[in-house]
């Protein structure tokens, strides 16, 4: 390389200055005084880019010459938050740039501040993923992200009348810097058509998949820095494209109108991240979708391995297939396919590639998210497919004949098919299963549940495939970059190993005692209360109190994480002010932020119930500033980075034996919160490292409410006849928080007084007693300051970086590879 391009690509805010003024005039061709604030972030994004991909195909070669093996981590779901500032963090040119930028005249903070979210995921499944990019780099690991490059994110959600409206997400309005288009290496990918039943020249059976469409998918590449620089990895993210071919055939025909609707169907496939599956053409959108993913993805992943492999036969030894939940479970049925019709392998060879090769995270307990496809569907979708999981399902079946002969009934559980005829469903998590030579999950709660209620025949089948992975989170975007105050603080006192070795945060442990320590820690935190409290003004109008306890909930809306549980606590507190006459113990602001399914009209109403309690709340002049409600609307990375380090409580309350994990009970904890939560997810062991006496444990736990749901033991009535819960619940049957609207949530005092599927009434009065002793806590600040640095400074078991290397060593074989 020639010596002016090193020059070109140094990180001094000289050569970051020359590099921006370069792209403002040769990549948009214009001048430094007719810029908008989007055309500067483009030149910025691209300067920083430039560094991005030098070390990329450095990293590539350093790889390629190790022949290492690689990680192919294959997710639906990658909620990437912003870019810009992550990447300066980790490449260490934060103030280089800053530089850079002021010298022109430009304040970095609004450049970063303009950048939209990438809208490629919803919840904690996509964001998980984002955290293990980061770590895989981080730690130097060959591990690369395929996902797809939707063109619009789930929805912007705004709040009109008190309820959610979604908007179209259409992130990549303006395009993207960080993308690099990979047309010359574009996946063909054969759907729909039939099987025609042939044999070979030795008179063997040799089915031919004919008559199909061919999809054509893109790769973009977005690069992925470690922190430090020094391995740069991608996530490679997938676009549909119409065949040519096949549209030039009936535009040749005359029918061009034809041709024009075939090129946006098709293109479809990439344009919405989870299409409504309520119809049928949603539920086939979203099966393209899941089988355009693991196509595009295996055939890169092939065609990658042959470049420096022989054949596939090797495949494994080479390779590392991570499934994120069963999304991507057809990779099972797709790797059969190429090893067996395309590489002409034998059966039980490929088969064994197949589960040498692949592994399956599981994430969810609840039954309605282990995907089912109907066989219909399937057969029509991917006709080839269908015929490769019967003959799975014939030679299991055998094997299960063998192992418990005659037993039926364990043969339909662990069956690949449900049902009979037109209701016959394709079991997406037993294929996955099936197909994997690991299968984990994510706490280790989560992972006894798999193993006791989920699939126990499996694990009695198999129980060596069976681990626990607990989830974490990367302390660079969730403490350096989101909290730059407070790990300002933390490397002023221990140095900034903790960034990458996030344990060393237990050399904090004697400060958390420190009266100076305490008063600069509890500084920072109202610093942030303070910056999120402009946040609320401007998002909801409502004025919040930087004083006041921040008791936050923010997640995606469900009913078995139980926002609905902390809105009964509210209104028990207003209750007390207004009916009372009595002081709240602690003043309190309750932050709530989450977007609920399109489709999910249950999420929706406890959306709308909150603004309208909020509304009452808030304008009630008998409860003064003892008491606000406020709604952030439009969850995303970029907000939860804001509100996260402002949080005193963090409310992580879920049905016990429902949360996988959960992953924002780490990031609050990591940004000194403290936590109230169940024995759920990873509370159980976020409390086991924090100590029980600096988390607010209430509640049910999983065995019992098990035991309640076996016995059908479970009356609410019973606890609707507590006073205090009576008192709450009431309010939903009157029209105190609907007085322009009597009635509408009346269907909620019904759900809970005679359902109550989540255990509400059941955990109330122990949730109540929970939060007084929180109040009590939080007024002596000594102490709550001691708690909250020890939550930091406990933390370290839940950075991603323990996680990935568990994952690295123990599932995928893995190693580091080091310039």
């Amino acid at each position: 390389m020639k010596k002016w391009d090193h020059q070109h690509l140094e990180n001094t805010p000289e050569a970051l200055e020359s590099a921006i003024c370069r792209h403002i005039r040769y990549q948009l061709a214009s001048r430094l005084d007719n810029l908008s604030r989007g055309d500067l972030y483009q030149a910025t994004s691209l300067a920083v880019r430039d560094r991005l991909v030098e070390r990329m195909l450095e990293t590539e070669k350093r790889y390629e010459n190790a022949q290492a093996k690689r990680l192919y981590y294959l997710s639906m779901e990658f909620l990437m938050g912003q870019f810009l500032e992550n990447n300066l963090y980790n490449l260490n040119i934060l103030e280089p740039t800053r530089l850079a930028l002021h010298n022109l005249g430009v304040d970095l903070r609004e450049i970063c501040d303009y950048e939209p979210d990438a809208a490629l995921g919803n919840g904690g499944l996509g964001r998980l993923a984002a955290c293990f990019l980061d770590s895989m780099a981080s730690l130097n690991l060959p591990g690369f992200g395929y996902g797809i490059n939707y063109e619009f994110g789930l929805f912007k959600q705004e709040i009109h009348n008190h309820c959610q409206e979604e908007k179209p997400d259409h992130w990549l309005e303006e395009g993207t810097p960080w993308e690099i288009e990979r047309r010359s290496q574009a996946c063909l990918i054969p759907v729909y058509g039939r099987v025609e039943h042939a044999a070979d020249a030795q008179g063997d059976y040799n089915p031919m998949w004919v008559n199909w469409r061919v999809l054509i998918g893109v790769p973009h590449d977005i690069p992925i820095v470690g922190y430090g620089g020094q391995s740069v990895n991608f996530l490679r993210l997938f676009s549909a494209r119409s065949s040519h071919e096949f549209d030039m055939q009936i535009f040749n025909q005359g029918d061009y109108i034809r041709a024009v609707e075939q090129k946006i169907a098709t293109e479809t496939i990439s344009k919405v991240l989870y299409p409504s599956d309520s119809i049928e053409a949603g539920k086939e959108l979203r099966l393209l979708q899941e089988y355009f993913l693991v196509a595009c993805a295996l055939q890169d992943i092939v065609n990658t391995h042959l470049k420096q492999h022989s054949d596939l036969r090797n495949l494994h030894s080479k390779a590392a297939i991570q499934l994120n939940d069963t999304h991507p479970a057809l990779a099972v049925a797709e790797l059969m396919r190429l090893l067996v019709d395309e590489q002409q392998l034998p059966w039980d060879k490929a088969w064994d590639i197949t589960r040498s090769t692949l592994a399956y995270t599981n994430h969810t307990l609840m039954p309605e998210a282990l995907e089912k496809w109907p066989v219909n569907l399937m057969a029509k979708v991917l006709p080839r497919h269908l015929q490769l999981m019967r003959e799975i399902e014939r030679r299991f079946m055998q094997q299960i004949e063998l192992q418990w002969p005659g037993d039926k009934l364990k043969a339909q559980k662990v069956s690949l098919f449900e049902g009979e005829g037109e209701y016959k469903q394709v079991r997406m998590a037993h294929l996955a299963i099936l197909g994997s030579h690991s299968v984990n999950g994510v706490s280790a709660l989560h992972t006894e549940l798999i193993k006791a209620q989920l699939v126990p025949e499996f694990y009695q089948l198999w129980p060596e495939k069976f681990n626990n992975k607990t989830n974490g989170v990367t302390p660079r975007r969730w403490l350096l970059k989101a909290n730059p105050l407070l790990s300002g603080l933390i490397s002023e006192k221990i140095g900034s190993g903790w960034i990458s070795d996030l344990d060393q945060l237990r050399q904090l442990e004697p400060l958390a005692t420190d009266s100076a320590f305490q008063s600069e820690f509890m500084r920072i935190k109202r610093a942030n209360k303070s910056r999120l409290a402009r946040v609320i003004e401007e998002t909801t109008h409502y004025l919040v109190d930087p004083d006041s306890l921040f008791d936050v909930q923010i997640k995606r809306m469900h009913e078995y994480k139980r926002q609905l549980l902390c809105l009964m606590h509210v209104v028990h507190e207003y209750l007390t002010i207004v009916e009372e006459g009595k002081e709240l113990t602690v003043p309190r602001t309750y932050i709530f932020a989450g977007k609920a399914a399109p489709g999910y009209w249950a999420a929706k109403q406890i959306i709308r119930l909150i603004n309208q309690v909020g509304a009452v709340i808030n304008t009630d002049k008998r409860v003064g500033d003892q008491l606000k409600l406020v709604f952030i609307p439009d969850y995303r990375v970029s907000l939860a980075e804001k509100i996260i380090p402002a949080a005193d409580l963090s409310e992580q309350i879920s049905t016990a034996g429902k949360e996988a994990s959960g992953t924002g009970n780490m990031k609050f904890a990591m940004n000194g919160a403290l936590t109230i939560g169940t024995l759920d997810g990873a509370n159980i062991e976020i409390g086991e490292e924090v100590g029980d006496d600096n988390i607010f444990i209430f509640g049910l736990r999983a065995e019992e409410i098990q035991a309640m749901r076996e016995k059908d033991s479970y009356d609410p009535w019973v606890y609707y006849q507590d006073p205090a819960v009576k008192r709450v619940i009431d309010t939903f049957n009157s029209t105190r928080f609907c007085a322009e609207e009597p009635g509408i949530f009346e269907w909620l005092f019904e759900s809970l007084t005679t359902q109550d599927t989540y255990f509400h009434l059941a955990d109330f009065p122990a949730y109540i007693a929970a939060q007084e002793q929180v109040g009590q806590n939080y007024l002596k600040r000594e102490d709550w300051a001691r708690k909250a640095i020890l939550n930091v400074a406990r933390i370290g078991k839940f950075s991603s970086d323990r996680t990935i290397s568990e994952y690295a060593k123990e599932i995928w074989q893995i190693s580091p590879v080091l310039a």
